[in-house]
Order: structure tokens, then sequence, then C-alpha cells
């Protein structure tokens, strides 16, 4: 089953979600030092789930394990976004192939009735966007044979979607999502998988760079 923020509502992971957001909202600052015990009294757990959690977060990148020196934050910079939507665009287009290939018209009305959604919405709340964008996604994503990509993307888009709220979209942009889009929405519904594999390397490499903008222009 495809994971949605309601898994880590409790447990370690909620813990790995509250220290993640404290890293990307600069709470925690770059190379600050990530002390198990000090970690777990401030947020009111045990060690073991703190310890889990910058585990999982080394592993995602937003924490360094050094031998004697313990566990620091990394920055989160250009190349940290960059490192994540480049792998991204290799992973986004291979998903959206396969889906073109097995999609019903139920799947694509969801699609048209989400997007609808998105448009009526107008980027007005930026929470419920990015709710309703994962929403769009996962109706092409969440049935592929491959859970270890798609849990690579879902972990992945989090990040991203968490990083891309502390800055307002452009209006550029936010015209781009829309015809991006209805694109995507149109190959599939010609069941032209090489032209929804273009069109979502294009959406996920635009979204990208839109972040490295606005974290250079708000610097």
């Amino acid at each position: 089953m495809l994971q949605t923020a309601e898994d880590f509502e409790t447990g370690p992971a909620s813990i790995y979600e509250r220290i993640r957001d404290d890293i990307i909202q600069g709470r925690l600052g770059p190379n600050d030092r990530l002390k198990v015990a000090e970690l777990a009294a401030r947020l009111g757990t045990s060690t073991n789930p703190v310890r889990e959690a910058l585990q999982q977060l080394r592993g995602e990148g937003f924490v360094v394990l050094t031998p004697k020196r313990g566990a620091r934050v990394r920055p989160i910079d250009d190349a940290f976004v960059r490192d994540i939507f480049e792998i991204e665009v290799l992973i986004e287009p291979a998903l959206t192939r396969w889906f073109v290939g097995l999609a019903t018209k139920a799947d694509l009305d969801t699609l048209k009735d989400v997007q609808a959604q998105i448009e009526a919405l107008n980027f007005a709340d930026p929470q419920q966007h990015s709710k309703l964008d994962m929403a769009f996604h996962q109706v092409m994503y969440e049935r592929h044979y491959n859970r270890h990509a798609v849990d690579l993307w879902w972990r992945h888009r989090e990040i991203l979607s968490a990083i891309s709220r502390r800055f307002p979209t452009s209006l550029s942009r936010q015209r781009s999502v829309i015809s991006e889009h209805r694109h995507l929405i149109a190959c599939i519904e010609q069941q032209d998988a090489d032209g929804a594999a273009r069109v979502i390397a294009q959406h996920v490499e635009g979204s990208g760079r839109h972040i490295i903008e606005q974290m250079r222009f708000n610097a």
C-alpha cells in the first residue's frame, strides 16, 4: 500500500517528520550538531525513536553522520534540491509511461476531477494545493508494481513539497503547472506514453528549478 502522510502521525516516524521539518524550516541550522539525548528530551520521547529518525534522515540526505563527531544537519541548499529532482526526472517518466498502458476511463475521470479542483483553488491555499497535486500524481503511481520506486517518489515528493511551501509560487510557474497537467491528461487520453513521459519530465524539472530560483531569491 502506498504510504501517506497519515501513516507518519504516530510512533518513530512522527519524530522523523518533526526533526525533518525543523531542518527544512531552519530551526535546526546547517551543520548544527544533533545530540540524541537533547532531541529526545525536547521532543518528549525516548532515544531509540530519535536514533531511528536520524538514520532515516541520513538516508534521505538531511543528516550527515561522521565517526566520533556524531550527526550534523546537512545544509538545505541548491545542490540538495538538485540531487532530488534529478532523481525524480528519472523515476517519474518511467512510472508515468507504465501507467499510460493501463489507464482506465475511471482513472482519467479522477485525474480530470482533481485537476478541476486544482484549477478552482488557483493556488489560494498552498497546503491544499500540495494535497491535491499529490493526489493527482498518486492516481498514476499508486498501482505500480515497483513499490521501492513508488516509495522513493513519495518520499522525494514530500521533501520537495515541504521545501517549496517556504516560498510563494510565481505566476509563471502556476501557469506552467496547470498547462503541464492538462497536457499530461491529453497524452494519457491519447495513449501517448512517450509524450506523457516527456511532459512529466518537464513538469518535475520545472518544479525543481523553481524551488532553486526561489531559494536564491530569498537567500
